[in-house]
């Protein structure tokens, strides 16, 4: 990519490594940036990276996705992880793992572990869980061992690692039953043991693993565990003796220190700080580490890995008679010779020997003197407090050395190993690169051990690369990394490498470390690898695949030397403590001549070379822990992590034989399959039709460019989602209709029992409104008809109170002029007989004449009748109101009862005026608004929404009826009452009536007594009509209010033979009477009065003229 002005670059910090900024100018070679905290930065393009800015702010999970793979991007994409708590990180089939210095539960819980279980290698986020699921499949299904290689600087989190990965182990190959879980259980509880007594605080690292592990998980045919074994290497005994601030020595020793109060006055210790081995540093405690618990926890784990409690006890005696040794100091007698310095010595001598239950003098010849074996004897030669000092220390480290390899034999022995397995899983944890202040022979062989493996990654990952490609014969190539081969012939080559150097130095008794740093110098002055620092006579360069480390050869002599002094073999041979009697089996007479020296380095190779035909011979896969802090210095990952980035994406990462590729992706192309082609010609086909040109076809293989493979699975998961769509389309179709039909069957028989419901509901409303319609009726007609009646009752009340008082003064009138007429007739009567005959015919044509008048008054009464006849009509749907009728009062039979009843006409009809019309109309249309009715047919189903409005309405009319109602019937207890009080009347009126009646046939009685009596008669049948009269009015008012109907009264019967007697008085008793009564006449030529006293003229109809006659006796007639 060009660098110009504008463009995001990556460039060099010296506190943060790398910074992003942006290209001010660009001037030749070099260029001016502006990083992103402000600052201006010239610097060579060279040395410039581009920076990716679309990549996405989380970062990628797989850096083999990277754009631009470069160190910047690298470092910030794990920095962007790591800030969002993501740890690990793939680079292609390498899992790059980040220390979080932190706990992190959830992390690493059996939840978690299930989910990993079975899953596809970038399936599920990247994880350790993922790595070693893969290489247990891969055992599983393929037959061959796997192993794992965790590697990384101290510190970098690969012991935690380690644990996650046996852990995980344990669960995928763990037992079902619990007595069988014994030996999974005993492999993760060795590690707490092992850590114990080989690990140890450094400068990096609060539990640095000093020595290096290989555990073998051996499996079953059904991929359980079935046995273990743990390979231990170089372990660091110079850190018994010698420790640097702010370090601590191997965790045992201050676990020892923090036991029980018992324990430690039986082993006789105290304070850390009061022995020489733990007080070189002032770094006791470790921030959030309880000692006096992880003792207790030590001494549990030991007690499931098999250890015996005698056996601890053993354990804990030497690694505290370990920290006595180290506090006897010596002091110098005489010329060359030691002795101890003082009391203290002593009693540190004392406990160190019954600790180890040995001779406590022969335990002080052992550090103080030396045999001297010469051909002729053996010589006993004494040794100054250095010599002292310096026999002390190998004795401590000679015993902690036989301890830690005791442990882990034993735990070997405990967990058992499975001669029947055919594969296994190996995890190494050995320690990574380092590079300190002061390197020694520890860091050289460490460093050593990082090459191998480095060499052993290169093979595997960029050589067998080539070697596939060109076996395969396909067009490759070569890409440049960075081979160590030459570093390691450097080193262990034979003859000529610096192990063999230091081994025939080591064998000359008068070599030093000037000797052998001579001779390095002098061997390999021409070797690119190897440099002399300037000014230097002990120490040496070496350039590591990582980086170069200077080396100080001071103790190089010293610590390549593995020899045991014979004294103190001797010494510990013969303890009385069988358990370190063991430790230091007894050697025979030729052992010290021949077994003075042997090579620390030679062995360690030879061992190496035995880890690396193990892992040469299983499936490896790679974990790089990386400690995230300023110690992550650029140069680490140079030729490490960003060569496998590199060569992996520039070569064909991904290869696939012919069959396998067919099957996987022949459906992209499934035409090919139907012609008859070669395997490698079809799977050309299948490239050309997607459209990917990055692959190469080999003899038996297909070659995939990185990201090709993902693009295939890309194109196929597409077309399988595709396909996929269509087949669920297809069965959610079924599916849908199956549920429509389902749904549509029961939405009918709903609607069927919906609509029955609303049928009925419409059918109870309509015969609600019905009936609500037909009460408005009843109540408008009744409250109408009693409006009607009230009006007529009333017209005819007054109407009939007028006609009698005008009747009433007319009667008197003319009585008045017929007394005096008659009695002045009387007068001349005998005076003038003869004009008698004259005023008879005078009085005969005036009655004549009133009988015309009477005549037409009559005819005016009819035609007034007629008028009043008129009645409103009722609705023509409905029956005439049938009014109560009230039987015709039966009196006192009268004797002789008339034959012939004069014709009745109907009494006359009040006028009702056009206001009053106007007024019952207007009353009829105030109660119309109590129910509408319905104009309009009334559909047979109504929606679900106007039914609650209609509901609604019609309650709050009914509520309306029922007040009325209530109120109708308040009004009708009260017309009740009133009517009975008017019954009450009524009764008292009838005995009135009947002591009229009485009177009236006293009356009769005297009908022949003589005339003079005939006036007072007279007199007394006016008084009595006119009483009858007032009576026919209270009558009317009492029978209006109770609805009753008319009654036949007969009310004067007189003789035949007074008719003509009482001649000039019938027209004025008919003037009076002739309008609510009737004149009939008897058999016996009597004539009787009978007044028909009337209420309401509309009821007459009720009595038809067969009534009258049967309550008569006799034909009624008419009168004239």
């Amino acid at each position: 990519m060009e660098i110009t002005a504008g463009s995001h670059v990556w460039v060099e910090d010296q506190e943060l490594a790398w910074v992003d900024g942006v290209v001010t100018s660009v001037n030749g070679n070099e260029a001016e940036v502006e990083t992103i905290n402000g600052n201006q930065v010239t610097t060579k393009l060279s040395k410039l990276y581009p920076k990716d800015m679309e990549a996405p702010d989380t970062g990628v999970d797989d850096m083999t996705k990277l754009s631009y793979l470069h160190e910047p991007a690298v470092l910030h994409n794990l920095a962007i992880r790591y800030g969002i708590k993501e740890i690990y990180t793939y680079c292609g089939n390498i899992l790059i793992a980040i220390n979080p210095f932190q706990a992190i539960s959830h992390l690493y819980d059996t939840k978690l572990m299930d989910s990993y279980k079975g899953a596809q290698l970038g399936d599920r986020s990247p994880h350790v869980f993922a790595i070693t699921d893969v290489a247990y499949r891969a055992m599983n299904n393929e037959g061959k061992s796997n192993s794992i290689l965790v590697s990384g600087e101290s510190g970098a989190g690969k012991t935690e690692t380690t644990k996650m990965i046996m852990r995980y182990l344990a669960y995928l190959g763990g037992h079902a039953a619990a007595e069988a879980r014994t030996v999974e259980r005993k492999v993760l509880e060795s590690n707490p043991v092992l850590e114990a007594f080989g690990n140890a605080k450094t400068v990096r690292n609060n539990n640095s693993s000093r020595f290096g592990k290989f555990v073998e998980i051996q499996f079953d045919a059904r991929g359980q565990i079935s046995g273990a074994a743990i390979r231990t290497y170089l372990l660091e005994k110079s850190r018994v003796c010698q420790i640097s601030e702010p370090e601590r020595n191997y965790h045992c020793f201050y676990l020892l220190c923090a036991a029980p109060p018992k324990e430690i006055e039986k082993y006789k210790l105290g304070d850390p700080k009061s022995f020489h081995y733990l007080n070189k540093s002032s770094c006791y405690e470790l921030v959030g580490v309880d000692d006096s618990h992880d003792y207790l926890a030590t001494k549990k784990a030991m007690d499931i890995v098999g250890i015996s409690v005698g056996e601890q006890d053993a354990i804990f005696r030497i690694v505290a008679a370990i920290l006595h040794l180290g506090n006897i100091a010596f002091a110098l007698e005489g010329e060359d010779s030691s002795v101890l310095e003082d009391d203290k010595a002593k009693f540190h001598l004392q406990v160190a020997a019954e600790l180890l239950m040995c001779d406590l003098e022969a335990l002080e010849t052992a550090l103080c003197k030396r045999n001297m074996v010469t051909p002729e004897e053996v010589i006993k030669r004494s040794l100054d407090p250095l010599g002292a000092a310096i026999s002390r220390d190998g004795l401590a480290k000679t015993i902690y050395a036989r301890l830690f390899d005791w442990l882990v034999k034993k735990i070997n022995v405990s967990i058992g190993q499975d001669p029947d397995s055919k594969c296994l899983i190996g995890v190494l944890d050995i320690y990574g690169f380092e590079s300190f202040k002061t390197s020694s022979f520890e860091q050289f062989c460490i460093n050593f051990t990082n090459e191998k493996l480095q060499q052993h990654f290169n093979q595997h990952v960029f050589k067998m690369e080539q070697s596939v490609y060109q076996e395969e014969e396909i067009d490759w190539s070569y890409i440049d990394f960075v081979d160590n081969q030459d570093v390691l012939d450097l080193i262990e080559k034979k003859p000529g490498g610096i192990i063999s150097l230091l081994d025939e130095t080591c064998m000359f008794p008068k070599s030093t470390h000037e000797t052998f740093a001579q001779k390095l110098y002098q061997t390999f002055k021409d070797h690119k690898r190897f440099v002399k620092p300037k000014l230097a006579r002990t120490e040496f360069t070496i350039v590591h695949y990582a980086g170069e480390v200077q080396y100080q050869c001071d103790q190089f002599l010293d610590k390549n030397k593995d020899y045991i002094v014979p004294e103190h073999q001797e010494l510990l041979s013969t303890s009385k403590c069988s358990f370190i009697a063991s430790l230091f089996p007894s050697l025979n007479a030729e052992t010290p001549k021949s077994g003075k020296f042997s090579s620390i380095g030679s062995r360690f190779k030879l061992q190496l070379q035995q880890l690396m035909d193990i892992l040469n011979s299983t499936e490896p896969h790679y974990i790089r822990c990386i400690k995230p802090n300023s110690d992550l210095r650029p140069e680490i990952f140079e030729n490490g992590v960003l060569e496998a980035i590199r060569v992996k994406c520039e070569g064909y990462p991904t290869n696939r034989i012919f069959s396998e590729f067919l099957e996987r992706f022949s459906i992209l192309a499934p035409e090919v399959l139907k012609e008859n082609v070669e395997e490698n010609v079809a799977c050309k086909s299948i490239m050309e039709k997607v459209g990917l040109s990055n692959y190469q076809i080999g003899k038996t293989k297909i070659f995939l460019r990185a990201g090709q493979m993902a693009e295939l699975d890309g194109r196929k998961a597409k077309l399988l989602g595709e396909s996929a769509k269509v087949i669920q389309k297809q069965v959610r179709s079924r599916i849908a209709r199956k549920r429509y039909v389902r749904v549509q069957t029961a939405s009918i028989c709903i609607q069927t029992v919906l609509r029955g419901q609303l049928a009925c509901e419409s059918l109870k409303f309509r015969k609600r409104t019905a009936a609500a319609v037909k009460i408005q009726k009843s109540a408008r007609r009744k409250s109408a008809s009693r409006k009607y009646t009230n009006i007529i009752s009333s017209a005819v009340v007054v109407q009939t109170g007028i006609r009698a008082i005008v009747a009433h003064n007319e009667f008197r009138s003319k009585m008045q002029n017929r007394s005096a007429t008659i009695q002045a007739a009387t007068e001349e009567e005998e005076k003038d007989s003869g004009k008698e005959e004259e005023d008879i015919g005078k009085e005969e044509k005036d009655i004549g004449k009133e009988e015309k008048d009477i005549g037409k008054e009559e005819k005016d009464i009819g035609k007034e009748e007629k008028d009043s006849g008129k009645e409103v009509k009722e609705p023509e749907d409905k029956e005439p109101e049938k009014q109560p009728t009230v039987k015709v009062q039966e009196k006192e039979e009268l004797p002789d009862p008339p034959v012939a009843v004069l014709e009745q006409n109907e009494p006359d009809k009040p006028d009702v005026s056009p206001d009053k019309e106007q007024e019952v109309t207007e009353e009829s249309n105030e109660l119309y608004h109590i129910v509408k009715e319905i104009s309009s047919p009334i559909q047979d189903v109504l929606t679900a929404e106007d039914l609650p409005s209609e509901v609604e309405q019609l309650k709050v009319l009914l509520i309306g009826e029922k007040k009325r109602a209530d109120e109708y019937q308040k009004q009708h207890a009260e017309t009740q009452e009133l009517s009975e009080q008017r019954r009450k009347k009524l009764e008292e009126t009838e005995k009135k009536v009947h002591q009229l009646q009485e009177s009236l046939n006293r009356l009769h009685q005297v009908q022949n007594q003589p005339l003079h009596r005939l006036l007072e008669l007279t007199t007394l049948i006016i008084r009595t009509t006119l009483m009858l009269h007032q009576l026919a009015q209270i009558l009317h008012f009492q029978l209006q209010v109770m609805i009753q109907p008319t009654t036949l009264v007969p009310v004067l019967k007189l003789p035949r033979c007074m008719l003509k007697t009482l001649q000039p008085l019938k027209l004025q008793v008919l003037r009076t009477v002739i309008r609510r009564g009737h004149l009939m006449t008897t058999s016996d030529g009597s004539l009787c009065f009978c007044f028909f006293l009337s209420v309401d003229d509309r009821y007459k109809h009720n009595f038809s003229r067969e009534s009258q006659c049967r309550h008569a006796k006799h034909k009624p007639h008419s009168y004239t």
